[in-house]
């Protein structure tokens, strides 16, 4: 990642300026297939704030109410610049890695039967869940990184950069859904993939026991679950 120090600016942010660098994420040692962007803010040591995040035209660009991903990645950046400092990498892995026009199919075919996204893709023959992080970890590990602060509800993730060697502490997106949509897909997830979006401290409590996600039955914790 030469190039980062050659890509240093700021950006204006909420009235606020963080300085970033920013360089691509390739595959075969950064000269193949585009997979993203990785996106320093400040200077990152251990335990930094970091955020994973695949690519949501609807939700990142276009403001959807209908995912939690906008919000999440919203979420995310307060944080960071809040602390002055972390990582986001930004995953070309849109319709979670199937691409938008399989997503655009899968909700059109969901709406149609009533069923879940997840559900929809299965009936059109594709995963359910087709991305990997494995060039996201390899991404940290370039910039000196071992041990970091992972904003993220995906159990997945965090099993990647385990695996990858880290360590990990998970810091859970606190998000409402914005409409019955959202309500409805966070809980698929939740049910299906195995995420725990905590909702303000009145949705599902989590805790993280050794990495992994674990539904704390019948318990509300409020605020934030480290």
């Amino acid at each position: 990642m030469k190039e980062l120090q050659a890509t240093a600016h700021s950006l204006t942010r909420k009235g606020h300026e963080l300085s970033v660098r920013v360089s691509d994420l390739r595959t075969d040692s950064g000269v193949g297939e585009l997979l993203g962007h990785i996106l320093v803010f400040g200077d990152p040591g251990e335990g930094c704030l970091v955020r994973i995040h695949s690519r949501c035209l609807y939700g990142d660009a276009l403001g959807s109410q209908d995912c939690d991903c906008g919000a999440e990645l919203d979420m995310a950046m307060d944080l960071i610049q809040d602390e002055g400092h972390g990582v986001l990498i930004y995953l070309e892995q849109e319709g979670r890695g199937s691409g938008l026009v399989v997503k655009a199919m899968s909700l059109r075919l969901g709406a149609q039967i009533g069923v879940d996204i997840f559900t929809s893709y299965r009936m059109l023959g594709h995963p359910i869940d087709s991305r990997s992080y494995g060039h996201a970890a390899q991404a940290l590990s370039g910039l000196g990184i071992r041990s970091v602060r992972l904003m993220t509800n995906n159990p997945d993730k965090v099993a990647a950069l385990e695996r990858a060697g880290f360590i990990v502490t998970t810091v859970p997106l606190l998000t409402e859904p914005r409409s019955e949509r959202a309500r409805l897909y966070m809980e698929s997830k939740r049910v299906v993939t195995g995420h725990c979006p905590p909702t303000g401290g009145q949705g599902w409590p989590v805790r993280v026991v050794r990495g992994a996600w674990e539904i704390v039955q019948n318990v509300r914790i409020a605020g934030w679950v480290m």
